[in-house]
């Protein structure tokens, strides 16, 4: 007996053990990214880099604000395409059965995982090449059609995690069918739907590969939603390309933003949706 509680207590110190080191492998390297990119990039903050626009080789001072206004702009295009689309396709996927609701689910999963590259293609050659420019519409609809299969089928799995009892005691009350999935599993669900839609946003928010054929760049503010325009993701990539020491340092600190921005949004969705649960 003696026996076999000490071996069951060496077994829990391994297995304790693993899960540590476990945690470890999986947060060594964002903790080393974040070091690398603050180190790198934090020489280069300043007032300066959120308020003035780049500057030429040569000249001192700049900064990306067209670039970061520019991201801002693209996200909150895509926000507009992707979230209704998502959050509608994701209700009915969670409150219907068949043969239709089984293609869109298949279709959202092969969109999730088709690179980004290929949906940036598959706008320019149906908004780019059409229009004969580059355009932030072209950039903002290729970021809504990444998050739209994110967000479709997390709302599926949020609205799946509703109680069927909640939905049938209002349907009891002689309630509407589409009033209940609205007034009470959506608004059930409405936390963790969110939270869904702020890590679509923070993936999105990252793209490169879609902007390069869509909304392509801008050195300058932007000129209308129908010109090409600046993006962090885009600036950075063609800082870190060039060879002027200068324009590295800027895009070490455009990276530094950029992390900034999508571990701020990823943070202020799990706060979201644990503030709206505990008032619940």
């Amino acid at each position: 007996m003696e026996r076999s509680v000490r071996r069951r207590r060496w077994q829990d110190r391994v297995m304790q053990a693993l899960m540590v080191l476990s945690v470890l492998v999986v947060v060594t390297p964002l903790f080393s990214l974040l070091i690398y990119v603050g180190q790198s990039g934090i020489r280069g903050l300043s007032l300066d880099f959120f308020t003035h626009l780049p500057k030429p080789v040569g000249v001192p001072g700049g900064g990306m604000a067209n670039a970061i206004v520019g991201s801002t702009i693209l996200v909150a295009l895509a926000s507009v395409v992707g979230v209704p689309v998502g959050v509608m396709g994701g209700i009915f996927l969670a409150r219907s059965h068949g043969r239709l609701a089984d293609a869109v689910r298949f279709v959202a999963q092969v969109l999730n995982g088709v690179p980004s590259i290929v949906v940036g293609l598959a706008v320019y050659g149906l908004l780019v090449l059409p229009m004969k420019t580059y355009s932030a519409w072209a950039g903002g609809i290729a970021l809504g059609m990444l998050m739209i299969p994110l967000v479709t089928l997390n709302t599926e799995e949020m609205v799946r995690l509703v109680p069927r009892d909640l939905n049938e005691a209002a349907l009891a009350l002689g309630i509407p069918a589409w009033l209940a999935t609205l007034r009470v599993v959506v608004r059930t669900a409405l936390p963790g739907i969110l939270t869904g839609i702020m890590l679509a946003v923070a993936r999105v928010a990252g793209e490169t590969a879609p902007l390069l054929f869509t909304a392509l760049n801008n050195a300058f503010w932007h000129q209308g939603l129908s010109n090409p325009i600046a993006s962090l993701p885009v600036t950075i990539y063609t800082y870190a390309v060039s060879p002027y020491e200068e324009w590295h340092q800027q895009a070490w600190t455009g990276a530094l933003v950029l992390v900034g921005m999508v571990l701020g949004t990823n943070i202020l969705s799990r706060i979201l949706g644990r503030s709206r649960y505990d008032r619940r």
